[in-house]
């Protein structure tokens, strides 16, 4: 589930003798599912100009981790600055809510303690019941305001959503799952949820806040479906595209716990490629990745003409990698390079290089303390051994990173990133490793060769991982509207409560409503 973006660092100016700190404002930017397809990056097929153009203003962390490869633990970890296997939260079934320890500063809140004011749209947390904290903002827009009431979940993939004019669009759709679908809109750019959400968020910027500003802003794109305005598509025609590459025989060397998470039910590899879409699926995740990139060039259009332009820091991340065909794999959940290398990019006034960047392991974890370091905010003594600031690698990119990134994939599964090398253990045990210096595509795996270097980078793995929590499907929850929000609870949990209704009502009403 998954790029989010952007951060600010204090500013000092002179009185007198003295320097008084003023407040940096914070642009948190999440993209969803978005890879490391990215122009600065180095992929060649991908047009990215406005996140090349924040890369250019700030550091850029060539060798980024997510904290898990799906989104909603993904995205619960670096909102609540705490791993997966910290909290238990390993699938998106798992809301954040039920497994915070209590009194747990969520980043949005903890920076509303140390008063600044937190808004927030868009893909922030997962989109399902249960997904969203509803005390993190001081105010959180919907790009649909029937979500708020009917469960906050945020309606993506679903109508009022722009979709093309006949539904499914790809041929692979009907063979996989409802949302492997790619194809143009039809509609204006105008009314998609990312192009609504970024809207609210350069009217944030427009407005006077007597108040520093936390405001995050979430892109669902290029996340499932790949449905975009047509000229995005026409940015990338069908006889340009570029496969990835790929090596016959690559998971000749895999383990078998490996395999199985390679060969899963929504994936089909050798169907897409058997019905000729490969190339039509790229088409539509560029087209995609352009679309939210436009949306990210609008904030940073709004920001540079507003005057918190110089006392902003920017971030942006997403939540995942993205398969894309390679290790004969669609979507993300896996622990290799393809699901876990995200795009990171940190732009601190008075503190990055412009242009700089470095290819040390970092994970998003770092996210909640480099942004209270840069702020001036005190640790938060809640997320101690969570993740580490990158504050020495924004003022030195050489600076001494003795630190693994770190990622996870349900419980006890789990990769470990040097700059040279990736490591990933099973639940089984079974081991993977793979030399980036000339395997880049991990095409061989040399686990059996080099015991040493195995051992070298298990020294990161946790040594003790929270049982996994409770899945909250919707058709085992019971929901109770209360006011603009709702309260929710396992079946067993209602004691016949009358008031409480099945969860799958509220979403069949929610989408109702919404196209009302």
């Amino acid at each position: 589930m998954r790029f989010t973006f952007i951060l600010l660092v204090s500013v000092f100016i002179p009185l007198g003798s003295e320097a008084k700190p003023i407040e940096p404002n914070i642009l948190f930017i999440a993209v969803d599912d978005w890879n490391d397809w990215v122009g600065c990056m180095g992929n060649k097929q991908a047009k990215t100009p406005n996140v090349d153009r924040l890369a250019a203003r700030g550091m850029l962390f060539t060798n980024a981790s997510c904290a898990a490869s799906v989104c909603n633990p993904s995205r619960a970890a670096v909102m609540s600055g705490l791993r997966p296997f910290t909290t238990g939260v390993y699938e998106n079934a798992t809301p954040l809510q039920t497994q915070l320890p209590e009194g747990h500063l969520t980043i949005a809140k903890y920076f509303r303690k140390h008063g600044y004011l937190a808004h927030g749209s868009g893909k922030l947390y997962h989109d399902q019941i249960g997904g969203h904290l509803h005390d993190d903002f001081d105010h959180y827009h919907f790009w649909n305001e029937h979500y708020r009431q009917w469960g906050w979940e945020l309606g993506y993939s679903r109508k009022p959503d722009l979709e093309p004019a006949k539904r499914h669009y790809a041929r692979i759709t009907a063979k996989t799952k409802r949302n492997f679908d790619f194809g143009p809109i039809v509609g204006n750019e105008n009314q998609m949820p990312d192009f609504l959400s970024t809207s609210y968020g350069v009217d944030f910027l427009k407005r006077k806040h007597d108040q520093p500003f936390f405001l995050a802003i979430g892109q669902f794109k290029p996340h499932l479906p790949w449905f975009a305005p047509k000229k995005y598509f026409d940015m990338y025609p069908l006889d340009k595209i570029q496969l990835p590459p790929t090596k016959v025989g690559d998971l000749d060397d895999l383990p078998k716990i490996a395999l199985k998470r390679t060969n899963d039910s929504a994936s089909k590899h050798h169907l897409v490629k058997e019905l000729n879409e490969w190339k039509k699926a790229i088409q539509g995740y560029l087209a995609c990745i352009s679309f939210s990139d436009a949306q990210i060039g609008r904030l940073l259009e709004a920001l540079d003409a507003s005057p918190y332009k110089d006392n902003t820091i920017i971030v942006l991340w997403s939540d995942h990698g993205y398969h894309l065909g390679e290790k004969d794999h669609w979507h993300k959940r896996t622990l290799w390079e393809r699901s876990v290398r995200v795009p990171y990019i940190i732009v601190a006034p008075e503190v990055t290089t412009p242009g700089s960047m470095t290819d040390a392991p970092v994970d998003l974890m770092s996210i909640y303390p480099t942004l209270l370091d840069l702020a001036g905010l005190p640790g938060n003594p809640q997320i101690n051994g969570q993740g580490h600031s990158v504050l020495p690698l924004l003022k030195n990119p050489k600076s001494e990173w003795p630190h693994y990134a770190l990622c996870t994939h349900i419980r006890k599964n789990h990769s470990v990133r040097s700059r040279t090398h990736r490591y990933i253990r099973y639940q089984d045990g079974s081991e993977e490793l793979y030399d980036h210096r000339n395997d880049p595509n991990e095409w061989n795996n040399i686990a059996d060769e080099h015991a040493e270097i195995c051992n070298n980078h298990a020294k990161h793995l946790p040594k003790i991982e929270a049982p996994t929590g409770p899945s909250y499907y919707a058709g085992s929850v019971l929901m109770k509207l209360t006011g603009n929000t709702y309260d929710w609870k396992l079946k067993s949990e209602s004691n016949e409560d009358p008031g409480y209704q099945n969860a799958n009502k509220f979403k069949s009403q929610s989408w109702k409503s919404a196209t009302e």
